[in-house]
């Protein structure tokens, strides 16, 4: 994926190609199927490389170019921010959600993790 394929407002400020492990993060989000997520943990372990937090920080600095919606926090709360734009795909894809509680300050649904969550099947295709 090169940098003239991202949209305008997800493009860096530099003009550098991404970086390998970016590359490889994103791959990893353009195969998460419609309806399914993985966790920012599941894509760094389905990579055998970095973390849940080097996941989340290419998915904020590179990720409006895949479907960023399909990779989420493990405990099924909506991106911060990006709520409603995501609620949207998840409801259009028919991504399971669990309805908030009564208690919920916030009184959007959570990401139903237990059906949602994609173990990136077929894993050996492709994965270098």
């Amino acid at each position: 994926m090169s940098e003239q394929s991202l949209p305008d407002d997800a493009r860096p400020e530099y003009t550098d190609a991404l970086p390998e492990y970016a590359e490889r993060v994103l791959e990893v989000a353009e195969l998460i199927p419609p309806g399914r997520v993985m966790t920012y943990g599941d894509v760094a372990e389905w990579l055998e490389e970095g973390g849940p937090r080097q996941v989340g920080r290419v998915m904020a600095l590179y990720g409006g170019a895949v479907p960023w919606w399909r990779v989420v926090r493990a405990d099924g709360m909506l991106l911060p921010g990006h709520e409603l734009r995501a609620l949207d795909r998840y409801r259009a894809e028919g991504t399971p959600l669990k309805q908030a509680s009564r208690a919920a300050q916030v009184h959007l649904p959570r990401l139903d993790m237990k059906r949602a969550r994609w173990d990136g099947g077929g894993r050996t295709e492709g994965h270098t």
